[in-house]
């Protein structure tokens, strides 16, 4: 086991920063471009969308889209379309089928690299179509797929922030 340069924590084998300070502790390739935020939540997300009229929420999906192309792209080499496009200008344009797509291939992209990481949660395209459209018949379903794409976006960039 090593140990942080800066703060002397322990750091386990193979990790790029140390989890305690977040010093690099190694210089390898798979090295994180930057720390990615771990604390998105349903509540959250619910109140400040609510006193921002909806501008919060807005922003909170643009970093799901931006980050997800952080921390899958090198693998997968696919990029999701940001979600500003896709709100702003797709959405009316194509009369709302542009962000179903983009929802059920962002989804799909996150579960598959919960899976690839090994992370074990449970997440995918099926969960939008579930929880996120069927689920609207039982008007809790949206927020039910909302807090797991939230969930599932904080465990990616904490694996992301510690293994690259």
């Amino acid at each position: 086991m090593a140990f942080c340069s800066k703060c002397g924590a322990p750091v386990n084998d193979g990790a790029v920063v140390c989890t305690h300070c977040g010093c690099a502790v190694s210089g390898g390739a798979n090295a994180p471009v930057g720390q990615l935020k771990t604390n998105r939540g349903l509540l959250k997300y619910i109140l400040l969308s609510l006193i921002t009229f909806g501008i919060y929420g807005i922003v909170v999906m643009s970093a799901v889209s931006t980050d997800i192309n952080t921390i899958a792209g090198r693998y997968d080499g696919k990029k999701t379309m940001h979600y500003c496009l896709v709100y702003f200008l797709f959405s009316w344009l194509t009369l709302g089928i542009v962000p179903l797509v983009w929802t059920h291939k962002i989804s799909a992209r996150i579960g598959s690299e919960l899976s690839r990481r090994g992370i074990g949660y449970s997440f995918g395209a099926g969960t939008f179509w579930l929880w996120g459209i069927l689920g609207s018949l039982i008007l809790v379903g949206p927020f039910i797929y909302l807090h797991k794409l939230l969930k599932s976006m904080n465990l990616l960039a904490e694996n992301y922030n510690i293994n690259g």
